[in-house]
């Protein structure tokens, strides 16, 4: 199998190339096209063709991480989008839940408020009611109303149109018959029902959520036709398939339906290529660590594999989500934050970035604002001549001009305000370590730092030290490394349902039968993607809480059957969990399940594993020695530093800091006081303190 992963980072677009059958590796990086992603990505896989002899008709495989709808949401970049909705619940998307996200300010930003997914002018209401019991039906729907709402959406001009009904995650007739309107109506829209996007239970989370589809839905849509367009325009007639915040992949045809499932597209695929390292070395607890240009992503896998957030933490530029999505904790703090002096005085990195365009000032772009790279250029850290492989040339005067200006009005030396914009961004992100870790329960000390991103082994050691972690593993291409994770999933596809069923008054053969047709749903849909029964798995799982909470844990649950032995397990399972997350837990108490889900995943073609084989000596990687400068025991020293080409570097060799070791896709710095390694399989080990 030849199989391509293309992610779309803010600065770069990273490609990576896998024949399984020859086992062989080959990557490349091109500056992301922002005004349209696709032609980077085709830019990307057509350049590495052609620097490494590879027929592009024999691909078979495209694996594509997007950040269309993230930058949707977070620029409010969308559709025009009109709402139609029960009557008298017109303003749920703007009412929320009567909680501010800041409890006690009288200045705060609540985006559903100042930056409305639908205007309210586009919110009409009509006359239906489901009741909350099954296939009770409190008023009929009204199609005279729905067909004379879409005729005024369609005369104001709305691209995208949701249906948000109150009780459809119950019974979802009405909505899908709303559909049918439109389609008849108004067949240019893109048509979104909350029933399809996220059948649960919370009206304001759900329409907030069918609302954020139905707004990047066209963008989406777009994109995804184009992309296949010109990947059979440029003669590549490989299936394709898009990355989604699940950490899995999908088809075009259902992501074009269900965008909101790609929101953390790009970060999903960081997590995954961070567990393939540590499958490599045989390690299990994984703190991931992805920097690039503008952002930090932090995930956390432990034994069990990696957490999905919960429905009262999962936010995407502030508004709620309930859609499955890996647990990942971004900050804005990346190699092109920009270092400040704020309005109280205090010296400042991020959230603001240079971009990719100007970027920072080394990058001779005309970027005039200090940012971390510039730092790590004065510094002595980043090569200006093997950037990027050499392709890409560093402007180290540039670098020195504006973090001149920012010393000038610290009153700190050059070297002192560099090595100040870097203790701040590595104080960060440790923080945001912190809380993924040690305020959930878990020891950071206990894990091994995967550090990736084009920026993130620039940073690992120094964010380690802080927390004391003792190792940072660092994978053979960490500069691409979300490309990498692309390959290493399946396709992967979630099913909900609310039940609402309590331990005292269990329903086997009504939870069983619900379980059933979610399965098939399943089955069905991976069928039709192409994938044989043999290569389909399904996995259940359940939403719990103790009768009276306000919020659920998930349980996974085991075997083909619930009865009275597998609910025991189960409802075992909850009270392990609950006391791990809370600290406590009841075991006299009723349990509610509240929600049933099953997960269903095709096999796809993967990576494989791949030792590296080099005839080189250590000293054969050595390029030069430099001067960097380090902070030892509180004094900034230029110390001899050596600088390491990669790819020359044999496996087993053993290296002592202070040293910095140079690839194409990103440069590790390895301070004194530190060991690194190259393992069989291309990981550096890089021991902390040693």
């Amino acid at each position: 199998m030849k199989l391509f992963g293309v992610d779309v980072g803010g600065t770069f677009t990273d490609v990576i190339f896998s024949d399984t059958d020859n086992r062989l590796t080959a990557i490349h990086k091109v500056p992301t096209t922002l005004d349209d992603p696709s032609t980077g990505v085709i830019q990307g896989i057509l350049e590495l063709c052609e620097g490494k002899n590879i027929d592009k008709a024999q691909i078979d495989h495209v694996f594509h991480g997007t950040t269309i709808a993230t930058n949707a949401i977070l620029e409010y970049d969308g559709a025009k989008t009109g709402m139609l909705t029960t009557k008298g619940y017109r303003d749920i998307i703007h009412i929320g839940r009567h909680q501010r996200p800041q409890n006690h300010s009288i200045m705060q930003d609540i985006p559903w408020q100042d930056r409305p997914l639908v205007q309210r002018r586009h919110r009409l209401s009509v006359t239906e009611r489901m009741g909350p019991l099954k296939d009770q039906v409190i008023m009929p729907l009204e199609e005279s109303e729905v067909r004379g709402a879409v005729a005024t959406l369609k005369k104001q001009g709305v691209e995208s149109i949701i249906v948000n009904f109150l009780f459809s995650y119950i019974n979802p007739a009405h909505e899908q018959r709303v559909k049918e309107i439109i389609e008849e109506e108004y067949p240019e829209a893109f048509i979104t029902i909350s029933s399809d996007v996220s059948p649960q239970f919370r009206e304001f989370e759900r329409f907030t959520t069918a609302s954020i589809n139905g707004f990047v839905g066209p963008k989406v849509k777009n994109y995804i036709q184009n992309l296949e367009q010109r990947l059979k325009d440029s003669g590549i007639a490989a299936e394709l398939h898009i990355m989604s915040s699940n950490g899995g992949v999908a088809t075009p045809k259902t992501v074009s339906e269900k965008p909101v499932n790609t929101l953390l597209s790009g970060p999903a695929a960081g997590i995954l290529g961070g567990a393939w390292a540590g499958e490599l070395t045989n390690r299990e607890k994984l703190i991931t660590f992805d920097i690039g240009g503008t952002s930090a992503d932090i995930g956390i896998i432990t034994g069990s594999g990696y957490s999905e957030s919960s429905a009262r933490d999962t936010w995407i530029a502030g508004y709620p989500v309930m859609v499955p999505m890996i647990d990942i904790h971004t900050i804005g703090a990346g190699g092109g934050s920009i270092a400040h002096i704020d309005e109280g005085g205090a010296f400042k990195v991020g959230p603001k970035s240079a971009g990719s365009r100007p970027g920072p000032a080394c990058y001779g772009h005309g970027g005039s604002k200090p940012t971390v790279s510039d730092a790590n250029v004065v510094l002595g850290r980043i090569d200006e001549y093997n950037f990027l492989g050499g392709e890409m040339q560093i402007y180290s005067n540039a670098a020195y001009k504006v973090i001149d200006e920012l010393a000038g009005e610290l009153d700190l030396s050059r070297e002192r305000t560099a090595e100040g914009i870097l203790q701040i961004m590595n104080n960060n992100m440790a923080n945001a370590i912190r809380e993924r870790t040690v305020q959930k329960g878990e020891d950071p000390r206990e894990f091994s730092l995967v550090a990736f991103g084009g920026a993130g082994p620039l940073h690992a050691v120094e964010v380690a030290k802080i927390l004391n972690i003792p190792e940072i593993i660092i994978p053979l291409y960490p500069g691409i490394n979300s490309a990498t994770g692309l390959l290493t999933t399946d396709l992967k596809y979630d099913v909900i349902k609310t039940e609402f069923m309590l331990s005292t008054n269990m329903d086997f053969s009504g939870l069983n039968a619900d379980f059933k047709g979610l399965e098939s749903q399943l089955v069905n849909q991976l069928k039709e993607d192409g994938i044989t029964e043999n290569d389909i798995q399904v996995a259940r799982s359940a939403d719990c809480r103790y009768a009276g909470q306000g919020y659920e844990l998930r349980i996974d649950l085991s075997g083909d059957v619930l009865d009275e032995v597998t609910i025991i397990e189960a409802f075992t399972n909850f009270h392990e969990s609950h006391k791990a997350e809370y600290g406590h837990h009841f075991m006299e108490s009723a349990i509610e399940i509240v929600n049933i889900r099953v997960t269903g995943m095709g096999v796809m073609p993967k990576i494989e594993k791949q030792k590296i084989h080099h005839d080189h000596q250590l000293e054969d990687a050595l390029l030069k020695t430099g001067e960097t400068t380090f902070n030892i025991n509180g004094n900034l020293e230029k110390v001899e530093t050596k600088f390491y080409q990669r790819e020359k570097i044999p496996a087993g060799a053993e290296f002592q800091g202070p040293c910095i070791v140079l690839q194409k896709d990103t440069t590790t710095v390895i301070p004194p006081d530190c060991t690194a390694s190259i393992e069989e399989y291309g990981n550096m080990i890089i021991k902390v303190g040693v």
